[in-house]
């Protein structure tokens, strides 16, 4: 204690001090003024202003939360709720940001993707021209080397393109045909292309193909007056060296090879017309290549159009008739017409209300319902019905299009047993030509592609299906179809045999074809030197992997003998079939894959929106 000037006294306690008093600390004060050791009890509100606050109170059942009071219940009840939301809810959270995700992987190959691999290889050995080495069939070497070295406006000749079938002539409408279905199955399902590790193996056969049809006329010309239709002759009943009386290698020719202009070719022309549009589509990641191709279709469809002679090109042609005769050319109008539409945009191409007139093509006729190289009509329907379809473009165009899906859904209602429109085989083939011609199996993939196809646009704009009359169909009923014919075609069949070579423990092993046929030993084979090997018993010593042949008969019967012309592989064949066989593969689904490619066919093609109005006039009084 100590006192100051005035007398006051304050008296300073310490801790221990206070500890000491029996723990009245801050119970007991000095007064300020008074005699040490006066001392007097404070009373209730002179503690509240020294003392800590009180303890928090609780009552029974509740806990005091400061700002509300609840009851233990309740307060464990939401605990528990909490613990539970986090369980169900965040931990999962939790573990698919912080655990590593895996890949996801496509399922294994279907034996439509084993099939379909095989198939692209048939193209490889087709080739003619100077091969790379990665083309991957080891018997097969440069020729045709010589090839359009008699004609003088071409620079650089004929060199390249595909061999047609079993000899060595290079028809030039079959192979723009067999590039149009490339091209198409491959806009319309790059996604699985790309998801069985096909996708550049079967652009590098399109632009093999379109290259060298590029070549077959003068492409960089604003407008041309003839185009070349086939390099080689096969003479029927010929007695000189040529693609027919000589059984050589294609490395191996040493005959004659003409280069056969025409000067009118609606067909052809249009159908190379397509063939480029088409590729123009496929490489438009490539804008110069593509804008090459749009230009040279574009010079064709013209000359095919413009052509002062409308007469199919295979008119008065004895050594392109009695192969690949057009039947008309109205439907390669057409068929150009769309391609140039979805290439260019342009729509004047597609929306000509007079091609379908003149082309018979909503008549329903029953023969113009099956899709070959010869008749492009039902492929046509399909093509523009997409537009319909996807983009709803409304008036003016939907009268027209509508026509078009309208005749589609005919065909498709015509393709299915059920209706009776074609004879099937008592094996389940469909006899499209009513068994009659040699090439059955052309016939049933190309549209069981279409049959597939049509099936994945309904799917993508969530449609079930359509009617057939009165009859209901279902999208699946399509896909049984194309799945029946190609399941054939592998071997589900009378037989129990594959008609692709390489494909199953039983095919073809005697082809039709002189590159398969003639061993590659070394010897350069005569003219006819070949023949012990094309009338030989024995196996083909080179394989021809993925060719389809021609099929059997309409009684479900085949010959494996190298003089039976259904025992030849065609290029039109194994394009239908490679077509069909991505359209129904399973591999790659599941794993971001769309049933059909949207948008590419559409890239160019200008909003389907009608115009808007014009503004109303300006009122003046």
């Amino acid at each position: 204690m100590r006192s100051d000037n005035r007398g006051s006294s304050v008296d300073i306690a310490a801790a221990d001090e206070e500890e000491a008093d029996g723990g009245h600390r801050g119970t007991f004060e000095i007064e300020r003024g008074a005699p040490a050791g006066r001392q007097r009890e404070l009373n209730e509100m002179e503690k509240s202003w020294l003392l800590r606050p009180p303890e928090a109170k609780t009552t029974h059942g509740h806990v005091n939360l400061g700002c509300v009071v609840v009851k233990r219940k309740v307060l464990r009840w939401v605990f528990w709720c909490v613990l539970a939301a986090f369980l169900l809810v965040g931990l999962p959270v939790l573990v698919d940001k912080t655990v590593p995700r895996k890949k996801l992987l496509p399922p294994p190959a279907d034996r439509y993707t084993v099939a379909l691999h095989k198939a692209l290889l048939f193209f490889n050995a087709q080739k003619s021209g100077r091969l790379t080495s990665s083309n991957g069939i080891p018997w097969r070497g440069d020729s045709g080397l010589s090839d359009g070295s008699d004609v003088e406006d071409l620079e650089g000749g004929l060199v390249g393109g595909y061999y047609d079938a079993g000899n060595n002539v290079k028809f030039h409408f079959p192979m723009a045909f067999s590039m149009t279905l490339l091209s198409w199955s491959t806009i319309e399902y790059s996604a699985r292309y790309k998801a069985i590790g096909e996708y550049d193996h079967v652009r590098e056969l399109i632009k093999w193909g379109a290259d060298y049809l590029m070549l077959t006329f003068n492409s960089s010309a604003p407008a041309i007056d003839h185009v070349y239709a086939q390099v080689g002759v096969a003479k029927i009943n010929g007695s000189q060296p040529d693609d027919r009386y000589c059984w050589n290698r294609p490395e191996d020719m040493a005959y004659s090879r003409p280069s056969l202009p025409v000067t009118s070719a609606p067909d052809l022309g249009g159908e190379i017309a397509a063939a480029l549009a088409a590729a123009s589509i496929v490489f438009r990641d490539d804008a110069d290549y593509s804008m090459k191709l749009v230009h040279g279709a574009a010079t064709i469809y013209n000359f095919a159009r413009d052509s002062g002679s409308h007469n199919p090109y295979s008119l008065q042609e004895p050594d392109i008739a009695p192969y690949y005769s057009s039947s008309g050319f109205w439907d390669e109008y057409i068929w150009a017409a769309a391609w140039m539409y979805y290439a260019t945009g342009n729509d004047s191409f597609a929306m000509d209300q007079q091609l379908p007139k003149n082309a018979k093509a909503f008549d329903g006729i029953h023969n113009l319902a099956v899709f070959s190289w010869d008749n492009k009509l039902p492929g046509v329907g399909l093509l523009l019905s997409r537009t319909r379809m996807f983009l709803n473009p409304g008036y003016p165009k939907e009268e027209l299009l509508a026509k078009y899906q309208k005749a589609t859904d005919l065909n498709m209602c015509m393709y299915l047993p059920r209706f009776a429109s074609f004879n099937f085989s008592k094996g389940g083939l469909a006899l499209f030509d009513d068994g009659m011609g040699g090439q059955p199996l052309q016939l049933v993939v190309s549209n069981a592609f279409l049959a597939a196809l049509y099936a994945d646009y309904l799917e993508a704009i969530k449609v079930p299906g359509w009617f057939c009359g009165p009859n209901f169909v279902a999208i699946d009923d399509l896909r049984t179809f194309a799945r029946s014919q190609v399941d054939y075609v592998l071997g589900a069949n009378p037989r129990s045999m594959s008609y692709i070579v390489d494909y199953g423990d039983t095919y073809p092993r005697h082809l039709h074809h002189r590159g398969a046929s003639t061993p590659n030993d070394g010897v350069k084979y005569s003219c006819t030197g070949g023949y012990k090997w094309r009338d030989s018993k024995k196996a083909d010593p080179n394989l021809l992997t993925g060719a389809m042949v021609g099929g059997p008969d309409r009684n479900d019967e085949f010959d494996d003998s190298r003089n039976n012309w259904r025992n030849e592989p065609t290029l039109v064949g194994n394009a239908g079939l490679v077509a069909a066989l991505v359209a129904i593969t399973n591999s790659g689904r599941g794993v971001g894959v769309a049933a059909v490619d949207r948008d590419t066919m559409f890239a160019t093609v200008p909003p389907m929106s009608p115009p808007a109005p014009p503004p109303p006039y300006t009122w003046r009084p």
